[in-house]
């Protein structure tokens, strides 16, 4: 079994990583919090829906961080780059094909989703820009699977530190119109994550083009698109890529659904999403190294080791998560101020902040088990997990936001619906299935 030493050194990188993305997060949501109430409740629906589409670029590089963390375990080398190359060309025609969609038809999509006058007119404002962004986050996220599946992780903690500070800067400026630049308020901070987006393929490209072994791994060594080796890579991703698809639409419909309670609660449930995400940080940062493990494992030859080591990283979670949540159960107005200045606002958000502070405890635990079934290589029964807990799911979040047009705080209690369903699923299945037959 892997140990507390080894599981540091993946974990802490892609922590800070995570840290460092979501510093764009906080900022984008603290930013727009100062401009109005619209704005936030826009770049919300914006930004979600951007988030749904980049799943699916992600869910095809995590087939591909399977296939590599596997190759890598076996000290198969010379694989790797195959799968590396042919991910970064089919993410990027996927871009491209989304990308053309998306001029098409956002317009006329969001007029039919989003209720309020205002929240339509900043929302597509703020995606006539964003969508831009899905030629380099699809890219990014192939790198972030070859660096995670051979387990040298330091690189994306760079990465992400520029991601960040160029999105903090870029931000200032164009948000509020610092220094010259033109005020462009939502827009700015569309533009800004894009920028940060690209400046980060920069660096990614620049730095593994550096890297003293890359001709053992055949990095950027294409003669042809292989579709053989696409159709591993899609084996594995196709599942995860309408799992997270699937998921983060419904997420979505979570937001349209609080819009038609009205503004204020859509700027809240922003300002929710946020802090929410931020908590997630520890769980999301294990599970992704869980993920790789597992499939390191695996491929050396010991799968008995698995479910321990699953139990391992459990107690671990939780021994974060714990303290994590007395403090921000207690403090909830502290992490409100960070996003608002607006009493009313603050006071509004303090209840969904408290449910948020529980249900990231229920997050981190449940994705732990979740990632141990995606490192496995079975995102089949994946998927089947997440699409049984996401019929739940949605049926509790429409029935108490548009049946019951209840207060927001009881909305964000689905949190709990579908973690406890999804993890209780998911270790049933670890304990009983059948993926010690797995092969891949």
């Amino acid at each position: 079994m892997y140990s507390n030493k080894k599981i540091y050194q993946v974990t802490y990188p892609i922590f800070l990583t995570l840290i460092a993305q979501n510093i764009v997060n906080v900022t984008d949501t603290a930013f727009l919090g100062r401009v109005s109430e619209v704005a936030l409740g826009a770049s919300a629906i914006g930004g979600v829906f951007y988030i749904a589409i980049y799943f699916v670029g992600f869910g095809f590089s995590q087939g591909a961080q399977i296939l590599i963390a596997r190759r890598n375990g076996e000290k198969k080398y010379a694989e790797i780059g195959p799968i590396f190359n042919n991910a970064l060309i089919f993410n990027f025609l996927i871009a491209t094909l989304i990308f053309m969609l998306s001029v098409l038809f956002i317009p006329d999509l969001m007029r039919y989703l989003v209720h309020s006058d205002h929240i339509y007119e900043a929302s597509v404002e703020f995606l006539n820009w964003r969508i831009y962004g899905f030629f380099f986050s699809f890219l990014n996220v192939v790198f972030r699977a070859f660096f995670v599946g051979i387990t040298r992780t330091r690189v994306l903690t760079i990465s992400a530190v520029i991601t960040a500070a160029t999105n903090i800067l870029l931000d200032y400026l164009l948000i509020f119109g610092h220094f010259g630049f033109p005020q462009w308020g939502i827009a700015g901070a569309a533009i800004a994550s894009t920028a940060a987006e690209a400046t980060t393929l920069i660096y990614l490209i620049a730095v593994t083009l550096k890297q003293d072994d890359k001709h053992i791994f055949r990095l950027f060594k294409l003669n042809k698109i292989d579709f053989q080796t696409i159709g591993k890579i899609l084996n594995l991703s196709i599942f995860i890529m309408f799992q997270y698809f699937i998921s983060i639409s419904t997420w979505f419909m979570f937001f349209i659904f609080i819009e038609r309670l009205g503004e204020r609660p859509l700027a809240v449930t922003n300002i929710g999403r946020s802090l929410y995400i931020l908590l997630m940080i520890p769980g999301s940062a294990l599970s992704t190294t869980v993920n790789t493990l597992v499939s390191n494992m695996i491929g050396e030859g010991h799968k008995e080791r698995v479910i321990p080591f699953m139990i391992k990283i459990l107690k671990i979670v939780l021994l974060i998560l714990l303290p994590l949540m007395v403090f921000t159960f207690a403090f909830p107005e502290l992490f409100a101020r960070i996003y608002t200045n607006n009493p009313e606002l603050v006071a509004a958000t303090i209840p969904t902040l408290r449910v948020v502070s529980v249900a990231m405890v229920f997050c981190g635990l449940g994705s732990i088990l979740f990632s141990v079934i995606s490192g496995t290589g079975n995102t089949k029964s994946a998927f089947i997990i997440e699409f049984i807990t996401l019929f739940f799911y949605i049926v509790y979040v429409y029935y108490t936001a548009v049946i019951l047009r209840t207060q927001v705080e009881i909305v964000w209690m689905s949190e709990f619906v579908y973690w406890t369903i999804i993890g209780l699923m998911a270790y049933w299945y670890l304990l009983k299935g059948n993926w010690r037959k797995k092969e891949i």
